[in-house]
């Protein structure tokens, strides 16, 4: 009788679950924002920038992109060049001599919770998200910083949940439908 109960209560072990991780040098959000806020325009160079983490060629998940590609982010219009941060129309026009790191970082797990039985039978489902994310846009003209902008969650909790009353059934429902009245 243990071991019925067991198996009906207790096999939210038996969910899945699953990982997330840009790897970076940085383990907590905090850590990649505190690189981060290091960073000083107009100062800061391309060297000490992999000092403080931020090396394409070494830190995985940065992305190099060219001053075109700038130009595609911000949707820039040379005619409007009043409207963009300095180090942004700095860029544009230095052409070759700018390029930009974009970082993507991230630490993220999923995992299903809930009554292993529901799960399977497709009844209920819940999946919990944690973890954090972090981004980052760095300009530089001739080996230096000209404009730096960072975004992401510092904290992610997030729990997804579905219900279908009547399991599988609710999920076939819809293309047998289908099938008898095409």
């Amino acid at each position: 009788m243990v071991v019925v109960i067991g198996l009906l209560f207790g096999c939210s072990s038996l969910l899945p679950s699953g990982n997330t991780v840009k790897k970076s040098p940085w383990k907590l959000f905090d850590e990649a924002k505190a690189s981060f806020d290091k960073i000083i325009i107009n100062q800061t160079t391309d060297d000490e920038l992999v000092q403080l983490g931020f090396d394409p060629h070494s830190t995985p998940n940065i992305a190099i992109l060219s001053y075109l590609d700038v130009r595609r982010l911000f949707n820039y219009e040379l005619d409007r060049n009043e409207f963009y941060h300095e180090g942004v129309n700095l860029c544009v026009e230095a052409r070759e001599s700018c390029w930009a790191y974009d970082v993507e970082i991230e630490d993220i797990s999923k995992k299903r919770v809930g009554n292993f039985w529901l799960d399977l039978l497709v009844v209920k489902r819940q999946e919990q998200t944690t973890g954090w994310r972090f981004r980052a846009l760095i300009l530089l003209v001739k080996g230096k910083v000209v404009y730096k902008l960072w975004s992401g969650n510092p904290m992610l909790d997030e729990t997804k949940a579905k219900k279908n009353p009547l399991g599988p059934l609710q999920e076939m429902g819809p293309s047998i439908l289908e099938e008898v009245f095409p």
